[in-house]
């Protein structure tokens, strides 16, 4: 006897009931979504983190490699000890973070949040001006 391939039609409902729904699966879906904080949660809880550490921020490889980057522009065979990348390190983000406290000051007098290039250049004129002020007290 042959064999005989059958179409398989699909079957329209024309009303009737519907399906049942696996209250399983949406279980499931509801239980695994993620929650999202507020915006600005985040970042505050990250700044207050951030303030409380007293490690270094910057990653130690990527601070040597652009110190000996620049060093080659002045002359190529330099080299460094440890203690001496560290101490620059540190001074960096010393100076980095402190320019970032000045700067936010400035945004927070433009009644702003967010700080803007016009905030960093304008916090960087000002401690400028200070140091230049210091030093000719000093002489």
């Amino acid at each position: 006897m042959a064999r005989v391939k059958h179409k398989q039609t699909f079957r329209i409902s024309s009303g009737g009931q519907a399906p049942r729904k696996d209250f399983k699966r949406t279980r499931n879906l509801e239980a695994t979504r993620t929650y999202r904080y507020k915006p600005g949660t985040v970042s505050l809880r990250e700044i207050r983190k951030f303030q409380q550490s007293t490690d270094l921020l910057i990653p130690r490889l990527a601070f040597q490699h652009l110190v000996q980057e620049i060093a080659q522009l002045f002359k190529s065979p330099f080299r460094f000890q440890s203690a001496a990348i560290g101490a620059l390190q540190e001074s960096a983000e010393c100076y980095l973070a402190s320019l970032f406290e000045e700067a936010n000051l400035c945004a927070i007098h433009a009644k702003r949040v967010t700080i803007q290039n016009k905030d960093i250049r304008l916090a960087r004129r000002l401690t400028r001006v200070y140091y230049r002020e210091q030093s000719q007290q000093l002489r």
